[in-house]
């Protein structure tokens, strides 16, 4: 494919098989993504609509197969690199020969001999050379359309068939009253300088895809197994589920597992964008082609091949690549009229200095109809979104951010509002001990001992948290007997044949426990959103406990960048109205939604949507998937669950929430580049076609020769492309800034 208007082709084709849903095609990178029906025409009624069009089916994409766009590609470089060769040298021996007065040592050669050997080196300049567009050509007109191919064949053999008709029949001219120009000179640098475009371009458009390159270079390529005691090597390909594989320092994760025995730190920033090594033991995740940095461990297999984190990573990239931005439609539908638009206005500026000027110019009306076909660029249109999606998701991807897709861009670069589920993605999503009061009667080590042994048989969330704090202050915990744990109120037991009790206010009350000493602190600490456990001996209260889920660490620098940058930011939550404005508060967060069961999330969304905003919501848990789904923006936090992640417009790979003014800034610069490369596209040919067409000569005196315009188009897509490009030190310098919205 070489323009809007073939992928505008492509598409309307592959929508016509039955079954197909929609068709989406990619002129940057080549591809066609496809939804259809479970029953639809299948794969062999798809390569024969694409053969019917003129374009070559290259096969389907599999995880396990070589890409086959990637070996299209460089042969296709190879034959550029070759044809523009041939054709540079063949254009300056044809221009020495065009201006033969500007050389004295072509003066002794006669003219008439010099135009027939310029007629023989221009026909392989012109047919040779340039021979995909006459292809090109051809099969468009089989489907009575027309393509950019069919604008520089047309031009390029105009140029040719008149210098050929001038050479061989001047006669026809002189009788005619005026002395024929020759332009093979135009008809041999109008190939050349756009086959040079060409190459120009497909050099630049592999330079967007290099994320992708890069992530599946990652992968390893062997794997070392302990089977019967040994260890072996084998082929990463040949690693299967619940395979038990070692590796060894300095080595790479060959696939996704759980660690069995041994520790390490893993250097996972391939994946996550986190430059910090992570610390890694017994029952955690480990992931294909992260860097073991430390220590040996073995691990159980759980993803290989398709199944691995890197391996989806890829596929969603690459989906996300194979997108369009609503925005592009309005391009989509220009390139379906701009060939035959063009065509007219040539043909108009032909007849006008044909017919106009008080002189008869056949010459001059022949050239400017060229110029406007070689300088009309549909290219600069079909490249303008797909090669800055393809930057934009790719520099993602490197951050540890996955955008699913062009719209997704586009609706993220728009958003009014950001609402927060509050467990696990503002807070940690566990409780631990924040405070420990007494009485004048303990200190806070003894009342935590007593807590800790009270809890020390509970499988309470909030007796772990007492204990996992216990044991990091190095209390040793005493058994207790005669346990009872009484369900939404607390335990009773003994130690050291003493009656203890640990529970809430209601309990202790109901155990004849006066409180009065505790009261002033526990109503403190209640209002600040923290959970309230009393510890009494012998009926007599020692002290009490505070727990609380901690916001994360990014949590307040996050909700800082974003109200400075305008956004509403919300918090919603089931938890009670104290609690969520306690937290909301510790964090900035003006507007709390408090006592929302996880049903009503989505609902609230769609209040918000309603009232005018543009919604995003970030989440982690099952229960966030509905509101992630009715969100404008779904953001889901990579450490949460699948279905969450399923649910999301974009997924942070780690759990950092400073991804999310990341990924709405990368998106907002995004679509930047989309309308700056639009607007220059379209600005392009408004003012260059109208140029071609001699609109500035009775003003100015200028007029476009056929090789200038030629060069202008190559021009115009590379400098689309190269925009595209230019996102990646963008982003750099912004990563540099930190992160910010501004």
């Amino acid at each position: 494919m070489t323009c809007a208007a073939c992928v505008r082709r492509v598409e309307n084709a592959l929508n016509s098989i039955e079954g197909v849903r929609e068709a989406n095609v990619n002129l940057a990178t080549g591809r066609a993504t496809i939804i259809h029906e479970p029953r639809w025409g299948g794969l062999a009624q798809l390569s024969r609509v694409i053969a019917d069009q003129g374009y070559e089916f290259l096969g389907e994409i599999q995880d396990d197969l070589p890409d086959p766009i990637e070996a299209s590609r460089i042969e296709e470089l190879r034959d550029l690199k070759i044809k523009v060769t041939v054709g540079a040298i063949l254009s300056v021996i044809i221009f020495f020969g065009s201006m033969q007065h500007w050389f004295p040592f072509l003066h002794s050669i006669p003219r008439q001999a010099l135009l027939v050997a310029m007629f023989v080196l221009t026909a392989p300049a012109v047919f040779w050379v340039g021979s995909r567009f006459f292809t090109g050509t051809y099969k468009a007109a089989l489907q009575k359309t027309s393509d950019m191919n069919t604008l520089v064949a047309v031009g390029a053999l105009s140029a040719y068939g008149y210098s050929a008709a001038a050479t061989f029949f001047p006669q026809f001219f002189t009788v005619a009253g005026f002395m024929p120009h020759i332009y093979y000179d135009a008809a041999a640098m109008i190939v050349t300088l756009i086959l040079l475009g060409r190459l120009l371009e497909a050099q630049a458009k592999s330079k967007t895809s290099s994320a992708i390159k890069n992530l599946m270079n990652l992968k390893p390529k062997t794997a070392r197994l302990i089977k019967d005691n040994r260890e072996i090597e084998i082929r990463v390909e040949d690693v299967r589920v619940d395979d038990m594989v070692i590796v060894k320092p300095g080595e790479q994760i060959p696939v996704d597992g759980v660690v069995l025995s041994g520790e390490s730190t893993v250097d996972e920033s391939m994946l996550t964008g986190e430059s910090m090594p992570v610390n890694k033991e017994k029952g955690q995740k480990v992931f294909a082609a992260t860097m073991n940095k430390t220590g040996s461990f073995t691990f159980r297999a759980t993803g290989v091949g398709a199944q691995t984190a890197l391996a989806q990573i890829i596929r969603m990239v690459e989906e996300a690549q194979g997108s369009k931005a609503p925005v592009q439609r309005l391009a989509d539908k220009i390139a379906s009229v701009f060939v035959p638009a063009v065509f007219v206005i040539a043909m108009v500026t032909f007849a006008v200095w044909y017919f106009i000027p008080s002189e008869t110019n056949f010459s001059r009306a022949l050239i400017n109809f060229v110029s406007v076909l070689v300088i009309a660029c549909p290219c600069a249109l079909g490249l303008a979104t797909p090669t800055a999606i393809m930057v934009g998701t790719g520099l993602g991807a490197q951050s540890g951010i996955l955008i699913k897709g062009g719209e997704t861009l586009e609706k993220a670069g728009k958003l009014s509002a950001v609402v927060f589920d509050k467990t696990g993605t503002l807070t940690r999503g566990e409780h631990s001990v924040t405070d420990v009061v007494t009485t004048t009667d303990y200190d806070e080590r003894q009342v935590l001992a007593y807590a800790a042994a009270l809890e020390k048989k509970s499988e309470h969330p909030l007796a772990q948290a007492i204990l996992k704090k216990a044991q990091a202050e190095a209390i040793t915990v005493d058994d207790v007997d005669q346990f009872t744990a009484l369900s939404g109120m607390g335990i009773r037991a003994l130690l050291a044949d003493k009656p203890c009790l640990a529970g809430n206010r209601f309990f202790m009350e109901s155990e004849g426990v006066n409180l009065a000493r505790l009261n002033q602190e526990a109503e403190k600490l209640t209002g600040e959103g923290k959970t309230v456990i009393y510890i009494a001996v012998e009926k007599q209260a020692i002290g009490l406990v505070a727990l609380a889920d901690e916001p994360k660490a990014s949590a307040k620098k996050t909700i800082d960048i974003l109200r400075r940058s305008g956004l509403k930011v919300i918090m919603i939550t089931g938890d009670n109205i104290g609690t969520a404005r306690a937290i909301g508060g510790r964090l900035g967060i003006g507007q709390v939604l408090a006592d929302v069961l996880p049903g009503s999330k989505a609902d609230e969304i769609k209040k918000l949507q309603t009232s005018g905003e543009v919604v995003a919501m970030v989440g982690d848990g099952i229960n966030d998937a509905p509101a992630l789904a009715a969100a404008d923006v779904g953001i889901a936090i990579g450490a949460g669950t699948d279905v969450a992640i399923e649910a999301g417009d974009i997924t942070l790979i780690r759990d950092d929430l400073l991804g999310v003014p990341e990924a709405i800034r990368l998106s907002q610069a995004t679509m930047r580049v989309i309308r700056q490369n639009l607007f220059w596209a379209f600005f392009y040919n408004v003012a260059g076609i109208p140029i071609a067409a001699g609109v500035l000569y009775p003003f100015f005196g200028i007029l476009l020769n056929p090789e200038y315009a030629a060069a202008a188009m190559a021009l115009s897509s590379v400098s689309v492309v190269g925009n595209s490009l230019r996102l990646r030190r963008v982003w750099k310098k912004k990563k540099q800034q930190g992160p910010t919205l501004d």
